[in-house]
């Protein structure tokens, strides 16, 4: 089973991912730590290394086509990512989470250790305003357009074991589905 996670900056997609990989014994791939990788590589913030990667477009779609590739070989697979859900259009389950701005920099500031949450506000909307100016470019991929996913989930409202539970319930249903009767 191929299951995509996408949402934006500190919405828990990571977090989830891990869980469904761990609890279901597949391999997980993640566009936001590769991409965080890069920007230390090049010694520069998110907001510094997404203006790098405005400029240069090879760095998003190497990125981008990387993780493509992988889930094309794989069979079960988590694909977390902003565009994972846009990309591995072959998923079998292609879930976004969402949790409101104030939620998300509270976890920012924790995971990223910023400062103070107006840091990591004005880093995160630049960052958000940044890629979705990107994907628009690249791709003609507009990120709000939420048409595609089959479960979309407040992070906010649920912890990770929470939120997993009810991605194993879809699972679940539909592994009960695509097994012969």
């Amino acid at each position: 089973m191929r299951i995509t996670v996408s949402g934006l900056p500190g919405s828990g997609t990571t977090s989830l991912s891990r869980y469904l990989a761990q609890r279901h014994g597949v391999e997980m791939i993640s566009a936001g730590e590769v991409f965080r990788l890069c920007a230390k590589e090049h010694s520069m913030d998110l907001a510094e290394f997404g203006h790098l990667a405005e400029q240069d477009p090879s760095y998003d779609k190497m990125i981008d086509q990387r993780q493509k590739e992988i889930a094309a070989q794989k069979d079960n697979i988590i694909v977390e990512g902003r565009l994972s859900g846009w990309m591995v259009e072959n998923a079998d389950l292609k879930i976004w989470l969402f949790a409101p701005i104030d939620c998300r920099l509270k976890r920012i500031v924790f995971r990223d250790q910023i400062a103070d949450e107006e840091t990591a506000k004005k880093i995160t909307l630049e960052r958000e305003h940044c890629e979705a100016g990107r994907y628009r470019a690249y791709y003609g991929i507009y990120i709000d357009d939420l048409s595609i996913y089959h479960i979309i989930l407040n992070s906010e409202k649920w912890n990770v074991d929470a939120l997993g539970a009810i991605v194993d319930i879809a699972i679940g249903q539909l592994t009960a589905h695509a097994r012969p009767a």
